[in-house]
């Protein structure tokens, strides 16, 4: 015997807007299901984007035939003609003495020796620059290693490279969105895309780097965001902004879920709007650095042709 329900919704979207239907009927397994899963059938089902709030009202449960085939089609996204090969970087560029991070030391980079003081070293019209950097290991574009986090877990230099390069990546486009939490729903509209996958959070924050602005009111994931992406498979998460959780938040419940999944993190991702929502290869490669849980990277795309 198959089941239906039916109900009313009331849909926020955090870019403000919204939807609303009535006598709303979805199939369902079994003969009941919990507003929560409700929630989550709808915002998939539709495949709503930037989701902030659902309401689910009047609901009944109907001895109904289902009306779909047993296993959905899988939507296929389609990389646009105009990007279909090519290299895109999405890391900013890191300059001596701008800071990158609030509250710590801004990056130095000095000359070891300088092209002018090697003169003499060699032979005449042969010179070298050997450069000294100070920064800090989270400075511009960072991967955080299960290390960052967890005192007995990996660090960049034993976390597997095959964790963090040549990942299939997908895009989920929160342009736009009114409020600094991410949650579970502004997520769910792409969610069969993600399993095995490096999923990349665009918010549009990171065309504030470099200004003051950037470090303050960033998105962020909360810990259910966090739960569900683990929970769906992914392989590792990025943002465009300063940080995947609330900064003012000493609990940092995104990290802590994500890396003791060995979920790698990267952060201030850059330009994540020149990639297709899907059909690209992400990489995000540290120095093979001991000890350290953190380390800049230069991410990029490599998009399929």
């Amino acid at each position: 015997m198959d089941f239906r329900v039916a109900f009313d919704f009331e849909i926020e979207f955090s870019n403000g807007g919204g939807l609303k239907g009535w006598d709303f009927r979805l199939d369902i397994e079994g003969d009941s299901i919990s507003d929560a899963e409700l929630s989550d059938y709808i915002v998939q089902d539709l495949r709503l984007l930037m989701v902030g709030s659902v309401k689910i009202l009047n609901k009944r449960i109907l001895q109904e035939r289902h009306k779909r085939a047993a296993a959905a089609v899988k939507p296929v996204l389609r990389v646009p003609e105009s990007k279909k090969s090519g290299i895109i970087d999405l890391s900013p560029v890191v300059r001596d003495g701008q800071a990158t991070y609030p509250g710590l030391p801004a990056p130095s980079f000095k000359d070891f020796l300088s092209h002018e003081d090697s003169r003499g070293r060699y032979v005449d019209g042969v010179t070298f620059q050997i450069g000294r950097i100070e920064m800090m290991a989270n400075s511009g574009t960072s991967l955080d290693a299960p290390y960052h986090r967890f005192p007995d877990a990996d660090d960049v230099a034993s976390f597997p490279l095959s964790r963090v390069v040549d990942l299939d990546g997908v895009v989920v486009r929160l342009n736009g969105m009114r409020s600094r939490p991410i949650e579970p729903q502004a997520l769910m509209a792409v969610s069969s895309q993600f399993a095995g996958r490096a999923v990349l959070i665009e918010t549009g924050f990171s065309s504030r780097w470099g200004t003051p602005s950037y470090f303050v009111n960033h998105p962020f994931l909360t810990a259910g965001a966090a739960t569900y992406l683990r929970d769906q498979g992914v392989v590792l998460v990025g943002i465009d902004s300063l940080n995947v959780d609330d900064t003012d938040d000493p609990s940092r419940p995104a990290h802590s879920i994500l890396l003791a999944a060995n979920i790698p993190v990267v952060e201030s991702l850059v330009d994540l709007q020149k990639l297709p929502s899907s059909g690209f290869r992400f990489s995000a490669a540290p120095v093979r650095a001991e000890g350290m849980g953190a380390f800049p990277v230069r991410a990029w795309a490599r998009i399929s042709g």
